[in-house]
């Protein structure tokens, strides 16, 4: 089992090598910005869409405990070496995969990359947390990484065949680069949903405000493209199906679903405020007004709404 909570308790772990980092950031990067009630990371060359404050943390601890059920149990789906050496996490957020992922391969040196200083500071001893800015160049070596890993780069990424062709040269021969993220254009197949849907609504104006803002919701289905023009060779491509609430009755689903809904629930306001606002001008009220409905739909368990949660693994055979 990965239980997310015993990486900040348990008396095994040391505390990381950069656990003084966040002491020693500027109080500015430390505080963050504050817009529309909630808190921004303040480091990086650009504005990342969603705040940092521990409402947005514990949602994302709660996406981390829907993606290990959704991959039963697993971190990953790449085939890496058993004795992996380096890993990377690009966008680590609260950290908790990086730290579940040290646990399980303590042969490996597994660092997490982040704008936003939130990581824990006790850690197991092979993983570590830098604040650093993933579209600006790396300074690791080429061919460094078993695997590098980015989920739910969401608002985030302006460049992603940059981001994609850094991926390449880090990554070691034989090694892979996975890429999880959702893909928020909400679906029905049934009818079950009305065609003026909160839900269908929100997925086409979030779609259309990430594209105007250049950072477009809709690049991972792009992910395979990028990949293959890098470089890598053995891209494959696993879209799946996660339902948007507890609408299924099969048991794994319906679990699936209830942390969905909670995700959508409680994070969709996280995600409009300043997209909505930067893209379309609308204030903080107007962008609350309209999420009414949103989670009123998202809550509505005949609607058999679903998104699609795409993940690509790609497995380098050769050096560049």
């Amino acid at each position: 089992d990965f239980e997310g909570d015993s990486a900040y308790a348990s008396s095994a772990y040391a505390g990381s090598a950069s656990g003084s980092l966040t002491e020693t950031l500027s109080s500015a990067v430390s505080r963050g910005i504050e817009e529309h009630g909630r808190t921004y990371a303040a480091y990086g060359n650009e504005e990342y869409g969603l705040p940092i404050d521990e409402e947005e943390l514990d949602r994302i601890d709660m996406s981390h405990a829907k993606y290990i059920m959704l991959l039963n149990k697993k971190l990953f789906l790449a085939p890496i070496n058993p004795q992996p050496q380096r890993i990377l996490d690009l966008g680590t957020g609260t950290g908790l995969w990086a730290i579940n992922v040290a646990d399980a391969f303590p042969s490996a040196e597994v660092l997490g990359l982040d704008i936003a200083p939130v990581q824990p500071q006790w850690v197991p001893a092979n993983c570590r947390f830098e604040i650093d800015d993933i579209e600006q160049s790396w300074v690791f070596g080429n061919e460094t990484f078993d695997l590098i890993h980015a989920r739910d780069l969401l608002l985030s990424i302006r460049d992603w065949p940059n981001l994609v062709n850094q991926c390449y040269e880090h990554t070691k021969p034989g090694g892979y680069t996975e890429l999880q993220c959702v893909y928020p254009k909400i679906r029905c197949d049934d009818g079950s949903a009305p065609p003026d849907s909160g839900l269908f609504e929100f997925s086409r104006q979030a779609l259309d405000a990430s594209t105007i803002l250049g950072v477009p919701l809709g690049a991972c289905t792009r992910y395979a493209d990028y990949m293959t023009a890098a470089g890598f060779v053995d891209v494959v491509e696993k879209r799946i199906k996660i339902p948007s609430s507890a609408w299924p009755k099969e048991k794994r689903l319906k679990l699936i679903g209830a942390f969905e809904m909670h995700n959508m629930v409680q994070g969709v306001s996280a995600m409009s405020l300043r997209m909505f606002n930067k893209a379309f001008g609308w204030s903080r009220e107007q962008i609350e007004t309209f999420l009414i409905q949103v989670r009123r739909d998202t809550q509505n368990l005949r609607c058999k709404l679903y998104p699609n949660i795409s993940m690509t693994c790609v497995c380098i055979l050769t050096a560049r």
